[in-house]
């Protein structure tokens, strides 16, 4: 076990803060937390929402300490660290990430369990296991049935936001942070949103979200496309990818591959030839190392 999130009352500040003094941490400033408490074995950071997080290598000794110290009733197990309780949660993840043409999307859809059911029906799972004509059949069914929302940020403004944050991650975190807002307000009645993790540190979305989202639990999970709603969220935001690359290849009278290869390169250098180097933006993330080999 590496990662522990548990949501407290704000009254327990002094209470938290003393077990960690008592467990010998040193205590540092963190940007919208209460404080961070850092030991050699791991840190715990108490959000002004009331969220404490510990991570570190292997947390399960201080976390028991924890939960009998705050009556807490959990088991330090997989299973019942995967497990979604909440009846209408969220599901968030992104296309486009690793493709040096084309934009970056973000998807949200609210789920509940009779959408659970459905979505299984409809044989919807992880769109990296799918074609892109089942892509696009499966979005139009999840849009038609569920309340969701799609993110596109097109390459000229990435490359002025990433140009803005200098970090990956704190922009995808912020693109993530937009979907849970939209998504929340079509379904209020969501109690939580679950995003495959693409950070090592969990507060770059948490950091991110606005109002609404900071009400709300939120859980980072490695392979999340293995939960149906971020499998849900996953096909369409590649529906919406697939979409947006055909409008440009369209647009742009060239036929754009998707990834960073060698065929991305060939087609990026007939591009420049074609429109110039300064236009490149329209279409492309400038700060893939691709940009170096052309």
């Amino acid at each position: 076990m590496n990662t522990f999130t548990y949501k407290f009352k704000i009254s327990s500040l002094n209470n938290l803060k003393k077990f960690f003094e008592n467990d010998n941490c040193t205590f540092n400033e963190q940007q919208y937390a209460f404080f961070k408490a850092v030991s050699k074995d791991y840190s715990a950071s108490f959000y002004n929402s009331g969220k404490l997080v510990i991570q570190g290598k292997e947390i399960s000794a201080v976390v028991k300490r924890l939960c009998g110290e705050f009556k807490i009733d959990f088991e330090i197990s997989e299973e019942k660290k995967n497990e979604i309780t909440e009846k209408n949660y969220i599901g968030i993840d992104e296309s486009g990430k690793g493709d040096f043409f084309g934009p970056l999307i973000i998807a949200g859809v609210a789920v509940n369990d009779g959408l659970k059911k459905l979505f299984t029906d409809f044989g919807i799972k992880d769109s990296k296991k799918l074609n892109d004509e089942t892509i696009l059949k499966l979005a139009t069914k999840i849009q038609k049935e569920a309340k969701w929302s799609i993110v596109t940020i097109n390459p000229q403004k990435y490359n002025e936001l990433y140009n803005s944050f200098k970090n990956l991650n704190k922009l995808l975190a912020w693109g993530h942070a937009r979907a849970i807002e939209n998504v929340l307000e079509k379904a209020p009645e969501c109690t939580l949103a679950l995003s495959d993790k693409f950070a090592k540190d969990d507060s770059v979305i948490e950091n991110a979200l606005l109002t609404k989202g900071r009400n709300i639990k939120l859980i980072q999970r490695t392979k999340g496309e293995e939960d149906i709603a971020v499998a849900a969220a996953s096909v369409l935001a590649r529906a919406e990818f697939v979409s947006k690359m055909k409008y440009i290849s369209n647009n742009y009278k060239l036929d754009f591959p998707k990834g960073a290869s060698d065929k991305v390169i060939d087609c990026a250098k007939a591009y420049i030839k074609m429109y110039g180097k300064n236009r490149l933006n329209e279409v492309a993330k400038l700060h893939f190392k691709t940009m170096k080999e052309l």
